[in-house]
């Protein structure tokens, strides 16, 4: 007779809760630090987390509609930034240098023409997305080939050993792509979603306000996320929505920055119900829209800094604590082995 093979059994939140009821500290005592160490402990599956080759990818690409005029920079920009990327000069390169984590930037579709640069990874779908004015920004094709291209990276990523995948975005016009977004999928009022993204004064705020209208107005409310996605997002922002989709599929967490990084997450969660629940939400961004998104996914940021900068910032400076709350489930004592006194 056979012996059956005995799978290992899952590690529950109850696992986790009593590992750290039985450290050295009162019950809750690290507060909000452990319902993160839970989170970690239920992603990676392990009551002693350890992160191997956490890695941040930043994904740019331009919007078709940034011409019209909703933001404060050129189009340009974004491939100029890109460069700064690669030749580390960027905030974002500050911090992965101050933590020690890779940096991986993607070319999802930047206007401007790129040259070959080491450290460059092109993915590119095309010079931009078209104006979401007049058409979709992109065709079903390529909605489909960007959230395959953003699955593949992440696969690639967790295969290479990373279990941790901190995302960021990069893209002059992406905020606006981002309220558009918002508007189609929630349903709120556009006027409550859309923000100053790069820095608008009051009359390009009245200005890109008045320009997503148009673009609202185009096509019928009702459609699916994945068809919104298409008529309205980037390609930068449909490869986030695939890299989030493909580690749900795997022990690897994810790091979710601002809040064009949110809102991916929140079309994802609409393709994929369990898409969320391998993801930290490192921060609440300046940008108008992002506190009520991140009430409406019922989920606390660990930072509130008023940041509105992108590209991974924001997860990477809540990494410190994403690492501390694994380290702590992982590292610290119990009252039996330390030979401390539990409370009677």
């Amino acid at each position: 007779m056979p012996i059956p093979s005995l799978a290992p059994r899952a590690i529950t939140t109850a696992d986790l809760q009593r590992r750290l009821d039985t450290r050295t500290k009162p019950q809750g005592s690290l507060g909000r630090l452990e319902t993160l160490a839970i989170r970690i402990g239920l992603t990676l599956q392990s009551e002693r987390p350890r992160f191997t080759q956490p890695r941040i990818m930043v994904f740019a690409g331009d919007h078709g509609i940034a011409p019209a005029g909703v933001s404060a920079f050129p189009q340009e920009v974004t491939a100029q930034m890109v460069m700064n990327y690669l030749s580390g000069g960027a905030a974002i390169n500050v911090l992965a240098r101050q933590l020690g984590l890779a940096l991986a930037v993607i070319d999802a579709g930047v206007a401007s023409p790129l040259a070959p640069t080491p450290g460059l990874i092109d993915r590119s779908l095309g010079r931009g997305t078209r104006n979401f004015m007049h058409e979709a920004a992109m065709s079903p094709a390529q909605r489909d080939a960007a959230v395959a291209t953003g699955r593949e990276l992440a696969a690639a990523a967790i295969a290479d050993g990373s279990n941790a995948l901190l995302l960021g975005e990069m893209g002059i016009g992406n905020t606006a792509s981002a309220a558009m977004l918002l508007h189609k999928v929630t349903g709120w009022a556009l006027e409550d979603c859309v923000g100053r993204g790069t820095g608008l004064d009051d009359a390009g705020l009245t200005r890109k306000v008045q320009l997503l209208k148009t673009a609202s107005a185009r096509i019928p409310d009702g459609s699916s996320a994945l068809e919104t996605l298409g008529e309205f997002g980037g390609f930068e922002l449909a490869m986030i929505v695939g890299a989030i989709l493909e580690a749900a599929n795997h022990h690897c967490l994810v790091v979710l920055d601002g809040f064009a990084v949110s809102v991916a997450a929140l079309i994802a969660s609409h393709i994929d119900a369990h898409a969320l629940e391998h993801c930290v939400f490192s921060h609440c961004s300046a940008e108008k829209a992002h506190r009520a998104l991140l009430r409406r996914l019922d989920v606390q940021p660990l930072l509130d800094l008023e940041l509105r900068l992108g590209e991974a910032s924001g997860a990477a400076l809540a990494w410190p604590l994403i690492d501390s709350s694994a380290r702590l489930l992982s590292d610290m004592a119990s009252f039996e082995s330390a030979g401390v006194s539990d409370r009677a």
